[in-house]
């Protein structure tokens, strides 16, 4: 299904920049592939377009028809830096709200420093599991060992950035990254998350709040 998505996901109208992933086993931050999670990351011009073809697209119907559970997270862009493939696929809005935020951060890993990467990921993944105020977290891929993407989703700015600033694994990875030139191509990106669809483990992840 993988395989046939590649061919079909770029005939769905209005669908912008789109990849397909698999993740890692335990909460996805491992080399090891769990054969039983896939991503399917998509851009839209508008919200409204992202939530009628994720749902009635031919593509996306049966992924579902396949799939035991499915969960869409729908997301604005708030700041982005760096590449994806030789471009920057998000274009941030000016954010005014409050709620949960995604932070999603993807790599191409130089295949000389990989074995250095990975032997930091668990002491990163326990850290960020841990965590009380981290709602939803996983790791996922485009290529195993060196395409990688972590996705996280957080209450509120505040608690991401206490994350962020805390030393500690994660920490002091971003300083090995920056002082051994360890990502070929890398790109970080935040994201309002403004509506969530299906379930994730029979529950939902994160709490909305109502409209005004």
């Amino acid at each position: 299904m993988m395989g046939a998505a590649r061919l079909m996901l770029p005939r769905v109208p209005g669908i912008g920049f789109w990849k397909l992933c698999g993740s890692g086993t335990g909460e996805g931050f491992t080399p090891v592939p769990n054969t039983g999670v896939y991503a399917i990351l998509a851009t839209w011009p508008d919200r409204a377009t992202a939530e009628r073809q994720t749902a009635q697209a031919d593509v996306f119907r049966r992924y579902a028809r396949h799939a035991a559970e499915v969960w869409t997270v729908f997301l604005t862009p708030v700041s982005t830096r760096g590449a994806w493939a030789g471009e920057n696929p998000f274009t941030p809005v000016n954010d005014t709200d409050t709620g949960p935020l995604a932070a999603l951060t993807r790599a191409t890993v130089r295949p000389a420093r990989a074995l250095r990467f990975w032997r930091r990921v668990p002491d990163i993944s326990a850290v960020i599991g841990q965590d009380p105020n981290v709602a939803f977290k996983i790791g996922i891929g485009e290529m195993p060992l060196l395409h990688q993407v972590t996705f996280s989703i957080w209450p509120d700015a505040e608690s991401m950035a206490q994350f962020a600033r805390a030393d500690g694994p994660h920490a002091r990875a971003i300083r090995a990254v920056r002082e051994g030139n360890w990502f070929r191509e890398e790109l970080y990106a935040r994201f309002r998350v403004t509506a969530t669809r299906g379930s994730w483990h029979g529950t939902q992840p994160i709490t909305m709040r109502e409209p005004a």
